[in-house]
């Protein structure tokens, strides 16, 4: 039986508020391993509170790459995550380190791993056929017919997320085939890494929601909301962008334009970063080959430790000490 010689890479997965950034720096503490974020909001400079990015002593002391790549105006894709995310593996492997991903953006793990779909080039005819309709419709409508016709796609997409369900409704109308159909026939070239996947997992959904509520409270005390307001200064930003649809930042977006009170908008940020969680873990829960940890039953870097440590390749006697107290 040959030896599996692929490089190695590391997946550390989680929903949002679970302690996945902690976990990581815990880890590139005590492995040589370096830092690359799969987040779809902190690829975007200038959304630093409102997506929990680290801030800036964390990454100079934990680098991450993929962090402040693109500018709010302009949308990035899985596609152009993949294509990133296989450059900066690349350059992690070439120093001497093995990449750990760490991120809660399932669809960037899930094309990274598996490739990318064959999915038709964009129709912009049809496009402006389906946002004239949904001027006049709205696009919760719209989302309702899409559900109708690909119901996983539908609990995955959002109703407030444009840009998706137009591609939705664009790929079922000119293939005549179920979006979630045609993303499970990947044809990319899978992923050449051997993987250890790491999942962050809380059994606990009320610990969870308690630190979701906490982490908001926590924004908007540091400023999220004028955070919000330089970015609806700028010309070029508007609230269709995949930047500006972020969880909190289209609630902080609409406050601003004078929906709701404050009261109001706390209620939604919190409402709707609780059900990104919810959708990342019912992902997660699809992973069947992720080792799973509860981080709401003490520390995980002691089970995360015995996991990764063999993977590796470190025996106990090469890694440093756990911290006192884990």
């Amino acid at each position: 039986m040959s030896l599996d010689t692929r490089p190695l890479a590391i997946f550390l997965m989680g929903p949002t508020a679970s302690g996945k950034t902690a976990l990581a720096c815990a880890l590139a503490d005590r492995y040589p391993v370096a830092l690359i974020s799969v987040d779809s909001a902190l690829v975007y400079r200038g959304l630093d509170i409102g997506s929990a990015k680290p801030d800036a002593a964390t990454l100079a002391r934990y680098p991450h790459e993929l962090v402040d790549i693109r500018d709010p105006a302009q949308p990035y894709s899985a596609a152009d995550f993949r294509s990133d995310a296989l450059a900066a593996m690349a350059r992690v492997r070439e120093a001497g380190k093995v990449p750990l991903l760490v991120g809660g953006t399932g669809l960037y793990f899930r094309a990274l791993q598996r490739g990318l779909s064959d999915l038709p080039e964009a129709d912009p005819v049809f496009r402006e056929r389906l946002g004239a309709e949904a001027a006049t419709v709205g696009w919760a409508s719209m989302h309702t017919r899409m559900a109708a016709m690909d119901p996983v796609a539908g609990e995955r997409i959002r109703p407030g997320d444009a840009q998706r369900i137009q591609r939705a409704l664009e790929v079922m109308a000119l293939t005549g085939q179920r979006l979630t159909d045609l993303q499970k026939q990947a044809t990319g070239d899978r992923l050449p890494w051997r993987v250890l996947k790491l999942a962050l997992l809380p059994d606990d959904r009320k610990a969870l929601h308690a630190r979701i509520a906490t982490r908001f409270d926590t924004m908007l005390a540091e400023g999220f909301l004028d955070e919000v307001r330089a970015l609806k200064a700028r010309a070029d930003l508007h609230a269709d962008l995949p930047a500006i649809r972020a969880v909190g930042y289209r609630q902080a977006w609409e406050y601003l334009d004078g929906q709701g009170d404050a009261t109001n908008l706390r209620d939604r940020g919190i409402y709707a970063t609780r059900q990104l969680a919810k959708r990342q873990i019912t992902w997660l829960r699809s992973e069947l080959d992720a080792r799973t940890f509860d981080p709401d039953r003490g520390d995980p870097l002691p089970e995360v430790d015995k996991a990764l440590g063999p993977f590796l390749g470190m025996p106990m006697s090469s890694r440093p000490a756990l911290p006192a107290g884990v």
